[in-house]
Formats: C-alpha cells, sequence, structure tokens
C-alpha cells in the first residue's frame, strides 16, 4: 500500500513539473461520449514537415505554419461518409474557438478535386474551415494517417499530443471542453 501511495504521490510530481504532461492528463478526465477515442500521448511527439497544398492558390504550406496555437489537423476525403457527418461539427468548433489561439485545420487527402471539395463544403454547410489539400498523400502517411477521418491535436509548440481515429462529435460538450482546457492551459503558460 505504502509503495502504491509512493507511485501516486511521484506522478502527481511528475506531471507537474513537466507542464506537457500536466495539461494532457487534465484533458484525460474531460473524455466523454466519442472523445473516449482520444488517445492522449504520454509526451508531445514531433509532428510532420512534410508540405500541403494551400487552398484556391496550391502554395506548399507546413503544420509549422500554424505553431503558436492549439490545432485540430484533420484529415478526410470527399467520398468519406464519416467525414461529412462531422464536417459541420468541426466546422462549428471553428467558430466557437477558432482564432489566435486555435485552429480547426482541414486537410483532404488523397484524390479530391478542388470543384469536389467546394461542392462538398457547400451542401455540408462548412463556410469557416480551409480546404487544404494533401493530393500524394505525402504528409497523411508521414503522420501514420490510414483510414479516415483521422484527427490530431498540436501543442502551440506543433507537437502531437492525441489523436482520435474515425469520426467523432466535435461540437460536443466534452470536445468543447478540451479544446477549451488546451488553449488556458497554454495560455497560462
Amino acid at each position: 500500500m505504502k509503495n502504491l501511495v509512493l507511485g501516486f504521490v511521484y506522478t502527481l510530481l511528475v506531471a507537474g513539473a513537466n507542464p506537457a504532461l500536466a495539461g494532457t492528463a487534465d484533458i484525460a478526465g474531460l473524455r466523454d461520449g466519442d472523445m473516449k477515442k482520444l488517445v492522449i500521448h504520454d509526451a508531445p511527439q514531433a509532428a510532420s514537415d512534410v508540405t500541403f497544398e494551400r487552398e484556391d492558390d496550391g502554395e506548399a504550406m507546413s503544420l509549422a505554419d500554424y505553431e503558436g496555437k492549439i490545432v485540430l489537423v484533420n484529415f478526410w476525403a470527399t467520398w468519406c461518409a464519416p467525414c461529412r457527418k462531422e464536417m459541420p461539427q468541426l466546422n462549428a468548433l471553428q467558430k466557437e474557438f477558432g482564432g489566435d489561439d486555435f485552429q480547426v485545420l482541414t486537410i483532404a487527402t488523397g484524390r479530391n478535386s478542388e470543384e469536389g471539395i467546394k461542392r462538398f463544403f457547400e451542401e455540408a454547410g462548412v463556410d469557416s474551415l480551409p480546404r487544404h489539400q494533401d493530393p500524394k498523400q505525402k504528409l497523411a502517411s508521414q503522420m501514420g494517417v490510414f483510414g479516415l477521418p483521422i484527427s490530431v491535436l498540436l501543442d502551440r509548440e506543433g507537437r502531437e499530443i492525441a489523436r482520435l481515429q474515425g469520426d467523432a462529435e466535435w461540437d460536443s460538450e466534452s470536445a468543447r471542453a478540451i479544446i477549451a482546457a488546451l488553449i488556458k492551459e497554454d495560455a497560462e503558460s
């Protein structure tokens, strides 16, 4: 019993000493419903520096362009039925939290025409999300994206802190609480 108590105290001290671990521990308790699928990493992981195409002009961008913000990267495709379901929810999340501290970053991976993406967004009522593309799936491959949709949470330093495979209710109380906690925690650091 003594070892159990000492182990618990040690864990709390380590989490308190490491802000990255402390924050992810805080959001673990906020997971409910679909958000229980959110896998929180023990420590932040480096994200890929592979480029993707910016909407409309096709210029090269990377995830590093978003450093300084909490970023929810959503890999999706126009043919993906679960993506169609969750995209309006991601749009609502962006409308509520988007700005200097947070960004939902949507990246269509694989073969998706620009016209098809625009039509998809119009039909789904999405008006606040970017329509970036990863046509050759280089970023998706390097990020270990196999199957769609996949959502990846990045901290302000551009490191992966959590990942969710499959669709989720991104406008749920749990998702909103997780994003709010990450924004608040990182703003206080």
